[in-house]
């Protein structure tokens, strides 16, 4: 029995020389490295085409026929829309007939000057008789040939009642239909030709005096990724009284075909640029209002994290810039930070 008891206390001094300590928890980490990052605000803009053709009726009426649709790749000449030319044609016709009818004076009075002209040469009417058959004759014809011109004028009019294509290019939104009465003041749709853009960014009022010729602009996609760098070339030398916004442009090369005439898209302007670091929104944590990260502490078997009290600024991406509370160099901890806690050990995975 003695022997037993010595055996089993000796297994157990064993044991309890041999419990492991603490284990840490895997985290993975990323070192804060300072960065170029803008001072900047983000507008809404809208990209325009230095090459698009407003298409505007010549001759007013009623949409009787669209040719093309939105979209559609069109040349020089082609056939747009149609506006009832019913009018018109019915007008040319009346001034045909009444043309045809003025040719017949005119044949009449030339006949009858003919044979007066004989009658004057023979001495059987006077010098008066002559005067008067010469009169009747070019007024006739003056009249004629005036009615003529204006048959040309009215036929050359016929035309315009088929709208074409100014230029070749894309026939852009149509926003007439068939049965509305268009006027010279209604634009039916444009032809874009391709080529560069421009950005129309308004700027309001209070940062107007910050605005300068060259600073930068990037056009941003819907997940604030950067599509286009560019800066601007234009400021208006107005502000819009309706609106209270400065209108600058920036151009915007479409070498790609990435953008459409008026699509809308959004512009950051870059007021400035300085040296910060930036740290994940996965490393972000947020209690009471304020905004904490954890950064690895210590070194080999001695790391913890550390809870910091950090400050932000815009968010550039997926990453906030930080203003306060983490150095170029930290060792700032991107996962798991939902269920770590100040002084808890860790092990820092790259």
């Amino acid at each position: 029995m003695a022997a037993v008891l010595l055996l089993l206390n000796g297994c157990g001094k064993q044991n309890a020389n041999a419990a492991p300590g603490p284990r840490g928890f895997p985290v993975k980490i990323q070192i804060a490295k300072a960065q170029l990052v803008p001072d900047s605000t983000d507008y809404l803009a809208a990209l325009k085409s230095r090459n698009a053709a407003e298409l505007h009726p010549q001759v007013e009426g009623d949409i009787t026929a669209i040719f093309v649709h939105a979209g559609a790749q069109v040349q020089a000449g082609t056939p747009v829309l149609q506006i009832d030319s019913r009018k018109q044609e019915a007008t040319v016709s009346n001034q045909v007939a009444t043309y045809k009818s003025k040719l017949a004076t005119v044949e009449l009075n030339r006949v009858d000057l003919e044979r007066k002209k004989k009658l004057y040469e023979a001495g059987v009417i006077a010098k008066a008789d002559l005067d008067v058959s010469q009169a009747a004759f070019d007024t006739s014809k003056s009249d004629a040939d005036a009615l003529d011109a204006a048959i040309r004028e009215q036929r050359e009019q016929l035309r315009y009642y088929t709208v074409k294509a100014t230029t070749v290019g894309v026939i852009g939104d149509i926003p007439v239909h068939v049965g509305d009465h268009v006027t010279n003041a209604t634009i039916l749709t444009t032809v874009d030709r391709g080529g560069p853009l421009e950005a129309y960014i308004n700027i309001p009022a209070e940062k107007s005096a910050q605005v300068k010729s060259g600073i930068k602009v990037e056009i941003l996609d819907e997940t604030g990724q950067t599509l286009l760098r560019t800066q601007i070339s234009f400021i208006s030398p107005h502000m819009d009284t309706a609106t209270q916004t400065l209108l600058v442009k920036a151009p915007a090369p479409n070498l790609n075909h990435k953008f459409l005439n008026e699509q809308q898209v959004h512009a950051r302007v870059i007021w400035s640029e300085h040296q910060a670091p930036l740290i994940p929104v996965t490393a972000v944590s947020r209690m009471s209002g304020k905004m904490f990260a954890f950064v690895v502490d210590g070194q080999g078997q001695q790391t913890v994290a550390r809870q910091r009290i950090i400050n932000v600024g815009d968010l550039i991406g997926n990453d906030y810039v930080v203003l306060d509370g983490i150095q170029p160099g930290d060792r700032i901890i991107v996962s798991g930070v939902q269920i770590l806690a100040d002084g808890m050990p860790v092990i820092p995975q790259s």
